[in-house]
């Protein structure tokens, strides 16, 4: 969403990394040590115990392999599924939170059966992967994220986070090269879902569809039974101009984002009537807040949106398990853990994500 501002999310990010005299060496470093540790010397998923989560909701291990049919995200043996998610905050500013104690916390307390890992081609420093970022830490970041969702018998989502970029097609090069070796490298793995384009924008549907059509080739040769998640233009909002022209894929999904203090029943009707008219949809982010992340909190629209992906079968996946000081964030911005969180620590946006994750199971 219109949210980040080129301006405001460098300003954000270089406080996040660099701020706090006070801060000891592991607060300074996103990547703690604990989180280092737990990464093991491979960072692969045998460095963590797994576990399988038995709660009545769609998980890896019962699952298996996801798939679409007839317009909706199913398992293996064909039964629509529903996954019900979280997203980290971007990648590099959210490596304190992958740890395996949140994951595990997440998936066997509080019913997330989907992790979104976003990962910003566009930004400053360290943080595009695309604008001379820092990509091995970034792919690192990915793995961690993979390992432990694997690990905690969740699904993830591996997201190129496009935003100021705005037109998917700027960096398709890079995007090419890193869904290869993406593909190359979990394309066995049932847990993974590739998202290759968050939230176009300043292009219509033929740019975007254009920019599909060479990025889904690449993985399919890599990984064929792979769900891949498309972004639709008008900051993924526009599904109309989607279903009116759709790709000529099997397993693809098309993203559709909201904020429910911002987009209203305007656009519950026109999900459900693409929905109902056979269109594969996944909210792959929404917000219970305004566009912008802040104020105000609209829970009444928030619970319209969930009834409607529920009765429709749409996954969602929400923005954001941060504490990042906006309202959209579950954590409260002045909480010092990163996982093993008390009531108190949550927002009120986080307290909403437990009542409606605790109301709602396959």
């Amino acid at each position: 969403m219109k949210r980040l501002f080129s301006i405001l999310l460098a300003a954000a990010l270089l406080l996040t990394l660099m701020s706090g005299c006070a801060a000891s060496p592991e607060e300074k470093d996103p990547l703690s040590a604990e989180t280092k540790s737990t990464a093991g010397e491979s960072g692969s998923a045998e460095s963590f115990s797994r576990i399988e989560v038995r709660d009545g909701r769609a998980r890896p291990s019962s699952c298996g392999q996801l798939r679409v049919l007839n317009g909706k995200l199913c398992d293996a043996s064909g039964n629509p599924v529903m996954l019900r998610g979280v997203s980290l905050n971007g990648l590099i500013t959210s490596e304190s939170f992958l740890n395996e104690a949140l994951f595990r916390e997440l998936a066997q307390d509080d019913g997330v059966n989907l992790m979104r890992l976003s990962m910003y081609t566009y930004g400053v420093g360290i943080i595009g992967y695309c604008t001379k970022g820092d990509k091995d830490r970034h792919k690192a970041d990915i793995d961690l994220g993979v390992d432990l969702a694997v690990a905690s018998d969740m699904y993830v989502i591996i997201d190129w986070h496009i935003l100021s970029d705005g037109d998917p097609n700027t960096y398709i090069e890079d995007a090419k090269d890193f869904f290869a070796e993406m593909a190359e490298r979990y394309g066995d793995c049932p847990n993974v879902l590739y998202e290759i384009c968050n939230e176009p924008n300043g292009v219509d549907w033929s740019a975007v569809k254009r920019y599909a059509e060479q990025i889904i080739p690449v993985i399919r040769d890599r990984a064929p039974d792979a769900v891949i998640l498309v972004g639709t233009p008008d900051w993924s909002k526009d599904l109309n101009s989607v279903a009116a022209d759709p790709l000529s894929y099997d397993n693809i999904l098309y993203s559709l984002h909201f904020y429910a203090a911002t987009h209203g029943q305007e656009f519950r009707d026109m999900t459900a009537r693409v929905s109902q008219a056979g269109l594969p949809i996944f909210v792959t982010e929404y917000g219970v807040t305004a566009a912008s992340g802040g104020l105000s909190r609209d829970l009444e629209s928030a619970d319209l949106w969930i009834d409607l992906l529920e009765q429709e079968n749409i996954s969602y996946c929400m923005w954001a398990f941060s504490k990042a000081p906006e309202a959209c964030s579950a954590i409260r911005s002045t909480v010092p853990i990163y996982n093993g969180f008390a009531q108190e620590d949550y927002t009120d946006t986080g307290l909403w994500l437990l009542d409606t994750l605790a109301n709602h199971k396959d």
